[in-house]
């Protein structure tokens, strides 16, 4: 996770939210804390070595390094989060109201620039729900939700190509299982992904995104 200073006076990097996708942390040195905001409010959890720690679409969401924090990330639906389902909180104005310029902004500006912009938008957020006022988080969903409508048919092809096909031949092998049919265990194989060799800016720190596709059902399998 990124150790550069905040605004706020901690350390990590841009605050954001999901809007299809589930995201685990394996957390595998270090320490830190993942600061959270959702329609349930805001909350904090340690992070330590070992710890295991998940949330699902609609939390905004930011991890604090306090030391060495380094994670492995499990996201749900393959692809889908290169596709564009993560949204800074800089999409919104201090006031709470939408801003395409901050949108805008974002998609411009270096990792740093896009973490200052989004922590204050966070720190905003929090202050607005701390003073009652849940219409900000609400708005901020709404802003997020117009801004990927171009991608959604794209989203949904992800899915429909990834995890939907492998629960499909999941349960049609499970059918067949009631049948005394296992000819599928005859097609059993090992797979291999090397570690990516280009580091690339995440939202939350340094990223070696591991983006195997391995297709159900052909030879397809590699990385992109």
């Amino acid at each position: 996770m990124y150790p550069w200073s905040t605004a706020d006076d901690e350390h990590g990097g841009s605050p954001h939210m999901h809007l299809a996708c589930s995201e685990c942390y394996v957390v595998v040195s270090g320490c830190g804390r993942l600061e959270t905001l959702s329609d349930r409010g805001s909350t904090t959890t340690e992070l330590h070595p070992g710890d295991v720690v998940w949330f699902t679409p609609g939390t905004i969401h930011r991890a604090v390094n306090d030391g060495g924090l380094r994670v492995i990330v499990v996201m749900q639906n393959s692809g889908l989060p290169e596709a564009g389902d993560a949204d800074a909180a800089s999409l919104l104005d201090a006031d709470g109201s939408p801003s395409p310029d901050r949108a805008r902004a974002r998609a411009r500006a270096r990792a740093r620039a896009r973490k200052d912009l989004a922590v204050e938008g966070f720190t905003e957020l929090k202050r607005q729900w701390r003073r009652g006022n849940r219409s900000a988080y609400e708005d901020f969903c709404a802003a997020a939700v117009r801004l990927v409508q171009p991608r959604l048919d794209t989203w949904e092809k992800t899915v429909n190509d990834g995890a939907l096909a492998a629960a499909r031949t999941a349960l049609r092998q499970i059918d067949a299982l009631r049948r005394d049919d296992f000819n599928h265990l005859f097609n059993a194989k090992v797979s291999r992904i090397a570690q990516p060799p280009v580091q690339t800016l995440g939202m939350c720190g340094f990223l070696r995104a591991y983006g195997g596709i391995c297709r159900v059902g052909t030879r397809e399998c590699g990385t992109r």
